[in-house]
């Protein structure tokens, strides 16, 4: 970790990536539904090692390397419009771009709550991962402390999709969060030094599950 997180920046950062803040992110499933439906996610051990999978070699590495670069490139209007293109085009399905840039454009409007120059040199279309990386830079945050709150939230809401889809119950969804915390630590550590050639992922089922999302006939989520 850096040189740490001030009682400030963090009561910000507390508030930006709770369930309450109004970004929407409990309509959206990232493709878990189609999984779940699919019988590739069926109970509390499988959610655990399909969200470990995610982390490591999905979308969320890829969210978290594109968070950093954008904390990075806080003051740098012409690279977060770079960024923000480049975070879109890597959606792997019409949904998940539409997941991310909605929670993005919510994430910019709800944050304006605290005014900062940031604001006005993120582009319109922004994904949630740069909006977040952004402005948790222009607010003084840590970029491991920010990345790690960042997909700790992004977890919490996979797992709260995972109860409502009845994979799991609130305890085992708890034990699941425990047991992730040393990877969302590597992960936040290993984006937080990388950069945009760390991209990638390998996580293929998952891309499929959210493609075939698209189709489903019976849904709870958007994703």
């Amino acid at each position: 970790m850096g040189e740490g997180i001030d009682t400030r920046g963090l009561l910000r950062l507390m508030a930006w990536l709770s369930p309450a803040f109004p970004v929407g992110g409990f309509a959206w499933s990232g493709g878990l539904e189609r999984a779940v439906a699919d019988r590739m996610v069926t109970d509390a051990g499988g959610l655990s090692a399909w969200l470990a999978t995610l982390l490591a070699h999905g979308a969320l590495w890829n969210d978290a390397v594109l968070f950093a670069e954008a904390w990075r490139r806080v003051d740098d209007e012409a690279g977060l419009a770079d960024l923000a293109d480049l975070g879109l085009a890597l959606a792997g399905s019409a949904e998940r771009h539409a997941e991310t840039l909605s929670l993005g454009r919510a994430f910019v409007s709800a944050a304006a709550a605290w005014p900062q120059a940031v604001l006005a040199r993120l582009p319109q279309d922004v994904p949630y991962p740069v909006a977040a990386g952004a402005i948790a830079a222009a607010h003084g945050v840590p970029v491991e402390e920010a990345l790690a709150a960042y997909l700790h939230a992004a977890l919490s809401q996979s797992v709260s999709a995972g109860i409502r889809l009845g994979v799991c119950g609130q305890a085992e969804g708890v034990v699941i969060l425990a047991g992730l915390e040393e990877a969302i630590a590597a992960v936040s550590a290993r984006a937080a030094a990388g950069t945009l050639d760390d991209l990638g992922g390998a996580a293929v089922r998952a891309d499929i599950a959210s493609l075939r999302h698209e189709t489903q006939h019976s849904r709870l989520f958007r994703s």
